[in-house]
């Protein structure tokens, strides 16, 4: 294991420590990233993706493990941003020596960073993972983990988008109103499920047939597009990207413009494609729900396991996620600058504050 290469300085992205993990034997492949631990220890899942190069499974990790300094912030976590990625399909490169050899190099960390699942990696995983470290979070019941993170990510998803609803018409509810949910893996297909419950009504697509089969399954009141751009012209009130980052760039703010969508807010990470697209977003009058601030009931479960886990306690924390949207809200109006702006801003605060309290000596 070695400390990343001046490629990292070049892009003066801020991190503290960036490692390159490399296991010939098993094929391991890994980069973990620690942009900030002015909170605490950093902490993020691991991506497990078959990225095209190296250059970007760097990009990649980067952008993830920054994103990640903010939504702990905001979700009131006392740990700084980390993310890890796996370069490699996980359907055909995953195996128990190859996530044990990661494991040691997490573990060689001394805890800087604590690890959890993200896309390509599963509760089981962890497990796994876990038998080599002891900084891994988002594990099973079986072995004393909190399960299945998606369940609160999603639950937390739909506290911000009933704040985007009390914004825009009065009430925290989403009952008479269409949203559009885009990727209906682990979390949107739970989001689809909250919202129906709610009273809204849900048109969904995703690029998966199984997932497809699984909602309508699951919820046949779901109606189904063929694909996101038939989605967004099938008369939305709320648009939901539940996938892969980038989602969201000029092309799709312009056509939710056209199509009178009114709000964003969805449980997929770096929504925004490029820096700008949430001003144009503002400007068309959209409102947009930071992905970071919204997503981040999965994290607020998987920190609550570190200290012995209590679902009920758990979604206590996810639940505010409606209070804060509401203040970014309430910031960005009062600033005059789009949401993802107030979020940023106020999430600097929270670091800036808490940080300087490492200045009080308490003594030993």
């Amino acid at each position: 294991m070695t400390d990343a290469s001046p490629l990292v300085f070049g892009r003066h992205s801020g991190h503290e420590q960036v490692v390159f993990c490399q296991d010939a034997a098993s094929g391991l492949r890994a980069i973990v990233a620690v942009h900030s631990t002015a909170l605490g220890p950093s902490l993020g899942g691991t991506r497990f993706f078959p990225y095209e190069s190296e250059d970007a499974a760097l990009e990649d990790v980067l952008h993830l493990s920054r994103g990640m300094t903010y939504k702990n912030a905001l979700a009131g976590l006392d740990h700084g941003g980390g993310k890890a990625v796996i370069i490699g399909d996980p359907q055909r490169h995953k195996t128990e020596t190859l996530l044990r050899a990661y494991g040691r190099f997490v573990a060689s960390l001394g805890g800087r960073y604590i690890t959890a699942c993200d896309v390509g990696t599963y509760v089981a995983d962890m497990d796994t993972v876990a038998r080599e470290c002891r900084h891994v979070t988002g594990r099973s019941p079986a072995e004393g983990g909190a399960g299945d993170s998606s369940v609160l990510t999603a639950f937390g998803v739909f506290q911000g988008m009933r704040a985007c609803a009390e914004r825009l018409w009065g009430e925290p509810t989403l009952a008479g109103h269409r949203v559009g949910v885009a990727g209906v893996g682990k979390v949107g297909s739970k989001l689809a499920g909250l919202l129906i419950d709610d009273g809204a009504s849900v048109v969904a697509t995703d690029v998966s047939e199984p997932a497809m089969s699984r909602l309508r399954t699951e919820r046949p009141e779901v109606e189904v597009a063929d694909d996101t751009p038939s989605l967004l012209r099938s008369g939305i009130d709320v648009y939901a990207p539940c996938a892969l980052g980038g989602a969201l760039d000029d092309e799709v703010a312009a056509t939710l413009d056209a199509r009178g969508v009114a709000a964003v807010c969805g449980g997929a990470n770096n929504q925004l494609e490029h820096p700008g697209v949430e001003k144009s977003l503002d400007d068309a009058g959209i409102l947009y729900a930071p992905d970071y601030v919204v997503n981040s009931g999965g994290v607020i479960q998987v920190a609550d396991e570190l200290h012995g886990f209590s679902f009920d306690r758990a979604k206590g924390k996810a639940a505010r996620i409606l209070d804060t949207t509401r203040e970014i809200f309430a910031v960005a109006g009062d600033e005059g600058v789009p949401p993802a702006v107030a979020a940023d801003r106020i999430a600097e605060r929270r670091i800036a504050d808490v940080a300087r309290l490492r200045d009080i000596h308490v003594g030993g």
